[in-house]
């Protein structure tokens, strides 16, 4: 059972901005911690028994959804899934109203994912429970960037002084928002690549050098993280051909090849395979992080959900 000698004073987990390194590195090692007993055969514990988590998600999800519902219920809690195209939304109701409906049930921590920046933020001003934002449209995706974090440091070790690339759609990324955020916070070099279109125009400001060639940009990298093209938030003037997109920043093994020896090779999910990423590159064991990524993502939901809860529970 992980020990309670970690820190974070935040009431609700909705952005990477705003944490300070201790809060991020105690979380990743309570997420460390965790990751032994997802690979138990006994995997739940009584940890958080007794208390209730509500999912609220507004946009579709795979990976994220099924990994709080697991990560809540390995820790004990009364996890429950709010079905948003059989609810009360689906006929009209406000986020707002949502809100008070739920926090009468008297939840102690609510997950919600939703399409519009700063829903979460709004949430949480709303409910008395803590609130976790599981992505809010192109403004953050925080536990994303912590379990990113978490697939690196188990593989290389320490995470400063490594060079990471964030390659691919950028303007309508809050995967890469939160990941430089974070990598800021544990001294990683920071690079962003991706086409004109596709790179928001402060990018220059996120504390990360920006590139448009992507074997300039993947050159000496450690790392080289490929995001997804959100083709359902795009204008479909953005890329000329999904063919010439992969051309010039689709990752294949040439393209890796700028890249230092051994570099790593990750993708938040879901792939477009041949779009932005080579199939062989993807499924290659020896590099490819993309399914330890999934594996740390319910370690790291753990160790947040714990560590919001048990905050909270002092504080009463």
């Amino acid at each position: 059972m992980p020990s309670d000698s970690y820190f974070f004073a935040q009431p609700h987990f909705l952005r990477i901005a705003g944490l300070n390194r201790l809060e991020v590195i105690s979380l990743l090692d309570k997420a460390d911690s965790y990751v032994e007993q997802s690979r138990r055969r006994q995997k739940t514990s009584d940890r958080l028994q007794g208390l209730t988590q509500i999912n609220l998600f507004f946009e579709p999800s795979t990976r994220t959804q099924s990994s709080f519902e697991i990560a809540g219920k390995r820790l004990g809690l009364d996890v429950i899934n709010m079905p948003i195209g059989s609810s009360s939304v689906s006929k009209g109701e406000t986020l707002l109203d949502t809100a008070v409906t739920l926090n009468a049930m008297h939840p102690d921590l609510l997950v919600v994912r939703h399409g519009a920046s700063g829903a979460a933020e709004l949430l949480s001003q709303k409910v008395d429970c803590a609130v976790i934002n599981a992505g809010d449209g192109t403004h953050e995706h925080p536990t994303q960037a912590l379990l990113d974090a978490l697939a690196i440091r188990r593989t290389l070790g320490d995470l400063d002084g490594l060079r990471v690339a964030i390659c691919g759609d950028i303007a309508h990324s809050r995967v890469a928002r939160s990941n430089v955020a974070l990598l800021n916070l544990l001294n990683v070099e920071v690079r962003l690549c991706g086409p004109p279109t596709l790179l928001p125009s402060d990018a220059d400001r996120w504390g990360a050098e920006v590139f448009h060639n992507m074997d300039e940009a993947v050159a000496d990298c450690d790392v080289v993280m490929v995001l997804r093209l959100q083709s359902e938030r795009m204008d479909s003037a953005a890329i000329p051909s999904k063919r010439e997109y992969f051309r010039f920043y689709g990752l294949d093994r040439n393209r890796l090849s700028h890249a230092k020896p051994g570099a790593l090779v990750m993708h938040p999910g879901p792939m477009n395979r041949g779009v932005e990423i080579a199939s062989d590159i993807a499924d290659d064991l020896s590099i490819s992080l993309v399914t330890k990524q999934v594996e740390m993502g319910v370690a790291v939901r753990m160790a947040v959900l714990d560590m919001l809860a048990t905050a909270r529970n002092e504080a009463i």
